[in-house]
């Protein structure tokens, strides 16, 4: 009778079990950037500027940036950034969630970035193929369309940055 039991219990034991198996997940999220994003990164959360210490959020195409000493969310700069130019400007990728929260620690952490303009490879100056489904690329290819796509110059950004070109 024991070893009935026993048989019966390995059966149910194989039959409610599944095999294991190994999940990998990758996210790629290069289409979503805007075209004055540093290149070398498929997926990124958020920016951070430290010339003007606002951060940019690459989901929702949003600034977060301190006003009277709360975080606000929006599609394009404050005035007082108005002469801040995006594409010349240094930024940090920061793959966290709500990277304002630790505002204190980037600020001191990557305030010698300050000041290093035009020292990052910008997407749409880069010749890289992958950064051809970034809207507002020079070589913009509609996202998958065999490269027969036409930009428009758009990076569907409401930044107020002056950039050139």
């Amino acid at each position: 009778m024991k070893k009935l039991f026993l048989i019966l219990l390995v059966a149910t034991g194989f039959i409610i079990s599944k095999p294991a198996s190994a999940q990998v997940s990758v996210s790629i999220n290069i289409g979503s950037q805007p075209t004055w994003g540093p290149v070398g990164y498929d997926y990124v959360d958020y920016y951070y500027l430290p010339d003007i210490e606002t951060y940019y959020y690459v989901p929702k195409h949003q600034f977060v940036y301190l006003s009277n000493g709360k975080w606000i969310f929006a599609t394009s700069l404050p005035s007082r950034y108005s002469s801040y130019n995006l594409y010349s400007g240094y930024k940090v990728v920061i793959n966290e969630p709500r990277p304002y929260l630790n505002f204190t620690t980037h600020r001191v952490t990557y305030a010698k970035y300050k000041g290093n303009n035009g020292r990052q490879v910008i997407i749409k100056n880069s010749n890289d193929p992958k950064y051809y489904v970034v809207k507002g690329h020079p070589k913009y290819n509609g996202g998958g369309n065999n490269g027969n796509g036409h930009g428009n110059g758009n990076s569907g950004n409401k930044g107020k940055g002056k950039g050139k070109g």
